[in-house]
């Protein structure tokens, strides 16, 4: 169940309340790169609010659109409506409320990673598949 539980904030987008955040939608949402480096971009922003045309990712409009929807639905980020724009802010305490370390253990992992969530998802042009590298 979503809802709009802050009624002082008539522009916020409808998402989960904290005690109904679950597990396998914030997992689903973190195992896309896409959606993995928005996240950190929140992180590092410690706090702040974020306009979706912040971040500079390899994909269509609507595409990215959909990715902001996935993790406000799962119960990662909070959106709202300022004039034109939606604002985006992390959940860090509703999350670490729910599932403590999670987000944390998640972003800690990311350096230790070969290539960032940006090459992760839009792979080098003309760069060889594990298939086409067995043949």
């Amino acid at each position: 169940m979503t809802l709009d539980h802050d009624q002082d904030c008539p522009g916020l987008l409808p998402e989960p309340p904290a005690a109904e955040l679950q597990l396998v939608s914030v997992l689903h949402a973190l195992a896309d790169p896409t959606r993995l480096r928005i996240v950190a971009d929140l992180a590092g922003a410690g706090g702040d609010e974020l306009n979706c045309l912040a971040f500079e990712l390899p994909v269509t409009k609507s595409t990215m659109t959909h990715h902001f929807r996935v993790l406000r639905e799962a119960g990662l980020i909070r959106q709202h409506r300022r004039g034109t724009s939606k604002m985006n802010t992390l959940r860090t305490d509703d999350l670490s409320a729910r599932f403590p370390g999670l987000l944390e253990a998640v972003l800690t992992a990311l350096p230790r990673c070969p290539k960032g969530p940006a090459e992760i998802a839009a792979p080098a042009v003309g760069a060889a598949t594990p298939a086409a590298a067995a043949r």
